[in-house]
């Protein structure tokens, strides 16, 4: 079994991890990205990010002197989005972390995907970006080659599951709030608890679909009822969990 996840928009530069660093596997085809990233003005380069002024000035001066090889730090640390914080990757203990080196990959739209403790540098750079083409044309088949098994556990936005999907059957975790009148999914909340669930898994070396299922963070359980062979459906009643959650949140 092996689990897929995003990246996170939000970087920081780790100088101090000390973890021993590996390659990323396409790092040829992400050199041709950032040729092409490194050609653009601000203007057009603010148009393929589609984001604020302030993002895209940063972007592009970052561009301007990118390079590979200036200090990298481990994936895993270097993404600091909500999944990643309810990770709490750098707390995990070695046989934790080992169990993510075997099993997570992470998505990327310059790197093309991640192991966990490939290095890497602060990028900025979505996987619906086109450049000028669209980046599921230009990575093709190539990540999903990349992950031995058929087993694959999305944990990951639609926006990079679909560089996975058309190759290799995945099974979609869903984590919904239960309100007497309905049943959503809130962004926010999905993101902690895909996070929750990747440390759930890599603490207690889960191997198999059926004790995935154990899961019970923050008040989530399995929907037997709801969830088939491929789809994994969780879930809570909207009551203190979400209050608790969003104040640990905002501390």
């Amino acid at each position: 079994m092996k689990m897929i996840i995003s990246p996170a928009k939000q970087m920081k530069i780790c100088e101090d991890d000390l973890l021993p660093l590996s390659t990323p596997r396409f790092l040829d085809k992400a050199a041709y990205l950032l040729h092409q990233l490194q050609s653009k003005s601000y203007e057009e380069l603010k148009e393929i990010l589609q984001c604020s002024d302030k993002l895209a000035a940063e972007a592009y001066q970052n561009y301007q002197t990118f390079r590979f090889d200036q200090n990298p730090s481990a994936a895993i640390l270097t993404y600091k989005g909500i999944q990643y914080q309810y990770m709490a990757p750098q707390i995990l203990e070695d046989a934790s972390l080992s169990y993510l080196h075997n099993h997570l990959f992470i998505l990327s739209g310059l790197y093309g995907i991640l192991k966990p403790f490939d290095g890497i540098v602060k990028y900025r750079l979505e996987m619906q970006a086109k450049l000028p083409n669209s980046l599921y044309d230009y990575w093709t088949d190539d990540l999903a080659n990349t992950i031995d098994d058929n087993v694959i556990l999305n944990l990951a936005s639609e926006e990079y599951a679909k560089c996975i999907r058309p190759y290799k059957p995945l099974i979609d975790v869903h984590f919904y709030e239960q309100s007497p009148n309905k049943r959503v999914e809130k962004g926010v909340y999905v993101k902690m608890a895909r996070g929750q669930m990747v440390r759930f898994l890599a603490e207690h070396q889960i191997e198999s679909l059926d004790d995935v299922k154990k899961f019970r963070e923050s008040g989530y359980e399995f929907d037997e009822e709801t969830s088939t062979e491929t789809i994994f459906n969780f879930v809570r009643k909207s009551n203190n969990h979400e209050l608790n959650i969003k104040t640990k949140h905002s501390k």
